[in-house]
């Protein structure tokens, strides 16, 4: 197996003294797990970052065997990482990503749909401005795993969207997180906690 792909990076686990096992989201073979060399070390620390997008040359010798990768940076959303918000959206987003889709089945959509939302995050001044898109985002993610909602609560959902979040949260919690102490649910929390205090539903 030999590929060059975009991908956004979802999340890392350190594999060996120096190197990690890799899961990316491309947009043709969906999700791709790879073992990248020196990916703890000083150049390839901010390349990794989940959100970032990278082209990767992937090389394995089998299909069953995990390929090898070398990436290269090509859009860096780094700058988000150091503000707790924006942060808590692009981890959240990556590591359900990185936990409820199988591997090498293509999502297009929900490629496009991730990149948009991180684009988002990047764009909107505060958390109402890619609050929506957030939701947006998880209606998808349900919906391309055969979850979805039907249309008028959709609708419904979309109006208010702080609301919406609940109803999908309790969907993703049921269908998808059904593990106890899940780390991407602990990720969820965290954000959605944040979201309230932002948008001043909580004090």
């Amino acid at each position: 197996m030999r590929l060059t792909t975009s991908a956004i990076i979802l999340s890392l686990r350190i594999h060996g003294e120096t190197g990690a096992v890799v899961r990316m989201l491309t947009p043709v073979h969906g999700l791709v797990a790879a073992y990248v060399r020196g990916a703890r070390g000083r150049r390839m620390r901010p390349v990794l970052l989940a959100g970032n997008v990278v082209e990767a040359r992937l090389a394995a010798r089998t299909e069953a065997q995990l390929p090898q990768a070398e990436v290269e940076l090509t859009r860096s959303r780094a700058p988000l990482m150091t503000e707790p918000l924006p942060a808590a959206g692009i981890l959240w987003a990556t590591t359900l990503v990185a936990e409820v889709l199988p591997e090498r089945s293509p999502y297009p959509a929900l490629y496009q749909g991730l990149d948009g939302l991180l684009d988002a995050i990047a764009a909107a001044p505060s958390a109402k401005g890619w609050g929506p898109a957030l939701l947006a985002f998880e209606l998808l993610l349900l919906a391309e795993l055969g979850f979805g909602l039907d249309h008028s609560m959709e609708r419904t959902a979309m109006e208010d969207w702080p609301a919406g979040l609940d109803l999908t949260g309790r969907r993703i919690r049921r269908d998808l997180l059904q593990r106890p102490g899940d780390p991407a649910w602990d990720a969820r929390e965290r954000l959605t906690g944040r979201l309230r205090r932002a948008v001043g539903l909580v004090a």
